[in-house]
């Protein structure tokens, strides 16, 4: 079925190859090409194109798991979209609809600290032109623009207590994950067992205790994240 196939071998993505590069490249732009025409995006013409956008990484998304169907790939203990960047794409799109900023709050960090890692490291197959190489790069690029945009064009900007609320968030999240991990044997968010790859997680400890590292070093991050987006003090 070509790019829209199961099979990777015509289409086998390369870590740091042009492919990857154009991406990163395109992060970069789409972000500076935000923050240059912020004043120009602020007019309320654009807020179609901000729902427009929504609906777009619905469609992709649906299409995604048509794709895993049609392939023979869907499989509840893997698709379900439980893992942080699929979270990050729900909350992309709800905000892009909605405007909360409570939705704001949490993907600030949901994204940048798990989009941005997919981006730069991603866990890919398939390479350009495959639907896979668009699905992948696509969601993740936007996760992180969309917290761009309603960073510098809507003006919204973290608090202390946004790190509190992605505290209780992720901390009402773990357990539900948990729960459906055991039912599907499942691994969402690494919470059964590590990756059969190399990872940051071999750095954070043995099972179980990697868990509470893996939170406690997201914590430590959206601190960081939080000091550089805050609203800065004048004077």
């Amino acid at each position: 079925m070509g790019w829209f196939g199961g099979s990777y071998k015509e289409f086998d993505f390369e870590m740091f190859s042009i492919s990857h590069f154009v991406i990163i490249t395109l992060l970069f732009l789409g972000a500076v090409l935000i923050y240059i025409n912020r004043e120009t995006l602020r007019d309320i013409k654009w807020r179609k194109a901000e729902v427009t956008a929504g609906l777009s990484l619905l469609l992709i998304e649906v299409t995604y798991h048509i794709w895993m169907t049609v392939n023979d790939m869907w499989d509840v203990s893997h698709a379900i979209p439980l893992e942080l960047c699929s979270i990050s794409l729900v909350l992309s799109v709800l905000l892009l609809l909605t405007r909360k900023k409570i939705i704001y709050e949490i993907l600030l960090f949901t994204a940048l600290l798990g989009a941005s890692q997919a981006i730069f490291t991603p866990l890919l197959n398939f390479d350009f032109p495959h639907f896979r190489y668009f699905h992948f790069f696509y969601t993740h690029l936007m996760d992180i623009w969309v917290v761009f945009y309603f960073t510098w064009v809507v003006g919204y900007r973290p608090t202390i207590w946004s790190v509190v609320k992605l505290f209780v968030f992720l901390n009402i999240l773990m357990p539900i994950i948990l729960v459906i991990n055991k039912a599907v044997d499942g691994n969402y968010m690494f919470l059964s067992y590590k990756p059969k790859s190399p990872s940051l997680l071999d750095l954070l400890g043995p099972y179980p205790w990697y868990i509470l590292s893996m939170e406690f070093l997201l914590i430590s991050l959206s601190l960081i994240v939080w000091l550089i987006f805050r609203k800065k003090r004048l004077g």
